[in-house]
């Protein structure tokens, strides 16, 4: 007699990793329809059943709010920051950084506006539990914590370089990210390139005294100071 193998279930997937899929899955469409997105939409860009979006989510408020605390997190922007290679020209990694920036910040501005266009309040209601998982730090977390991390890991981007800055690389880091979060972001506004801010940022706004510029936007002569 032969014995038949036991099938064995694929292991199912934790409450937190259920929560995780699902707010990945249900940012974009929140971004694009506030609170107006339905949850049927959501499961079905989830690959998943309705009704396992309200087995990880109390109500669909509930997921609302832990997509806009996902939003401002800036895990994401920090991540892609601190795997910029070191070993490339400052100006390439300061317009990386931007550029994850850019992407934080639109996504953050997209859902937020969303969110607040469709009616939708955050804390507007007493919730029996806080929202967890992906987003449970985010509600508690400062915008200082926020700012301060990005910050130090735009400050390790200048590192390499702090020989020959004029300034600490922390401060050289906060003015950049001053710069940044400056730039307009819509409007009429004539809107400057990553490269172009980056430019003036490292070399001023002036050529170098001959007609020509200091430098090109990555590559070339990265003079003055050496760099």
């Amino acid at each position: 007699m032969t014995d038949t193998p036991t099938r064995r279930r694929a292991p199912g997937m934790s409450p937190e990793r259920r929560r995780e899929m699902i707010i990945a899955a249900a940012l974009p469409l929140v971004a694009e329809f506030g609170a107006t997105v339905t949850t049927s939409q959501i499961a079905r860009a989830a690959g998943i059943g309705e009704a396992t979006i309200f087995r990880a989510f109390r109500d669909k408020e509930e997921l609302m709010d832990a997509c806009l605390a996902e939003a401002v997190r800036p895990d994401h922007a920090v991540t892609e920051i601190t795997s910029i290679p070191l070993d490339q020209p400052l100006a390439d990694r300061l317009v990386e950084a931007a550029e994850a920036l850019s992407a934080h910040l639109d996504r953050m501005g997209a859902t937020i506006g969303a969110l607040h266009t469709s009616g939708h309040r955050s804390g507007d209601r007493r919730r029996e539990r806080p929202v967890a998982g992906a987003g449970e730090a985010a509600p508690g977390a400062s915008r200082e914590a926020s700012i301060t991390a990005i910050r130090e890991a735009v400050t390790d981007l200048f590192e390499p370089d702090r020989e020959t800055l004029r300034l600490p690389a922390e401060e050289a880091a906060a003015i950049f990210l001053g710069l940044l979060f400056m730039r307009p972001r819509s409007g009429g506004s004539p809107q400057p390139s990553t490269e172009a801010i980056v430019q003036v940022f490292l070399y001023g706004a002036l050529t170098d005294g001959t007609g020509a510029a200091t430098t090109t936007a990555t590559g070339g002569d990265q003079t003055p100071g050496g760099r």
